[in-house]
């Protein structure tokens, strides 16, 4: 256990801290998820109306420091080109 105040303190943080990157986190997966079951639908227009929605949640994730920038690059880098291999209906 942590014997100063500011040790507590920073449990505190860390707790709260990890909540929030875990939401974020959450977030961000159930996203990927809908842009994923779209494509596996095989609509274009849905799946890219799901990217578009889930990029910026992607994006918040980096910039916070949730997931690496790249991570998030590369996701949607694929994501966008199985989007582009779709024939339009």
């Amino acid at each position: 256990m942590a014997n100063t105040a500011s040790a507590r303190k920073r449990i505190r943080q860390t707790e709260r801290r990890t909540l929030r990157n875990q939401a974020r986190t959450s977030r961000m997966r159930t996203f990927i998820k809908k842009v994923e079951a779209a494509i596996a639908g095989g609509d274009k227009a849905v799946a890219a109306d799901a990217l578009k929605a889930a990029q910026p949640e992607m994006q918040r994730a980096a910039g916070k420091g949730v997931t690496h920038a790249n991570t998030v690059a590369r996701k949607i880098s694929r994501l966008s080109a199985r989007i582009k291999a779709l024939t339009a209906p």
